[in-house]
């Protein structure tokens, strides 16, 4: 989120010891039209077409982009801080700058759990979803319910954070789920499944694989049998996200 608590410089009163609270810091008041037209100023070709392009992960952008770098999206937020209202007003115009900026300023605790999925299953381009979910749903207060509920839905965004949220879960608290059970879904979905649901069950499956030593036979197995991934090109210094060689990986590097 960008919201930044800074310390509000006081005069003291002669003779007091008094100290005043830290008090929050305002961000600067920006309407839709003039949070739009930076938005446009900081646009970049470069990045309209890398994020028009389609990908393993999924959809390109399309046209309703300015391009702008993330890292000016997230100076914008800073200068924005939180603004709920305006979140809202950028999320609705579709643009993926706009949305970009709109997971930075909302105000999670303002979300009901509909509002919270009609998002979710707003999106159109998967980099927006993972900024959506790193900043607001793994925050919400309903996370748990939404993700039982995604994982059983037809809806592709939604699969997609279902099994995103239980990624997570299966690293930070695998309590009460069947992994056993994962691993059958896994293995039997992921092959026909949309490509941005294909992305986060595989996230799953190697979470499985490198944290629990007793499955890990098993996911690699999986891995190689549906060989998704195995020819995704890989950056220098990077990992594959081919599921049995990250699950080697990371299990290597964990000694």
């Amino acid at each position: 989120m960008a919201k930044k608590l800074t310390t509000m410089t006081t005069t003291k009163a002669k003779g007091t010891k008094a100290k005043t609270a830290p008090a929050k810091s305002k961000g600067a008041t920006m309407t839709l039209e003039e949070a739009m037209r930076e938005l446009k100023s900081l646009g970049n070709e470069s990045v309209r077409a890398q994020n028009a392009k389609s990908g393993p992960m999924g959809r390109g952008a399309g046209d309703n982009q300015f391009g702008v770098m993330r890292g000016d999206v997230r100076k914008l937020a800073n200068k924005i801080k939180t603004n709920h209202a305006l979140a809202l007003a950028l999320w609705k115009t579709g643009n993926i700058d706009a949305q970009f900026l709109a997971t930075l300023v909302i105000n999670v605790n303002l979300l009901s759990a509909d509002e919270m999925e009609r998002l979710v299953k707003s999106v159109t381009f998967v980099w927006v979803a993972d900024w959506l979910h790193s900043y607001v749903l793994k925050e919400h207060a309903d996370k748990e319910t939404l993700r039982k509920k995604w994982m059983t839905s037809d809806h592709p965004m939604a699969a997609r954070a279902g099994w995103q949220l239980t990624a997570g879960r299966v690293v930070k608290s695998p309590e009460g789920l069947d992994l056993e059970a994962l691993l059958d879904r896994i293995e039997k979905e992921m092959g026909a499944a949309a490509s941005e649901v294909q992305w986060t069950m595989n996230m799953c499956l190697a979470e499985i694989g490198i944290h629990f030593p007793k499955h890990r036979k098993r996911a690699i197995a999986i891995g190689e049998k549906l060989g998704i991934y195995r020819d995704y090109p890989v950056s220098k210094g990077c990992t594959s996200p081919f599921a049995p060689i990250w699950i080697n990986f990371m299990v290597n590097r964990q000694g």
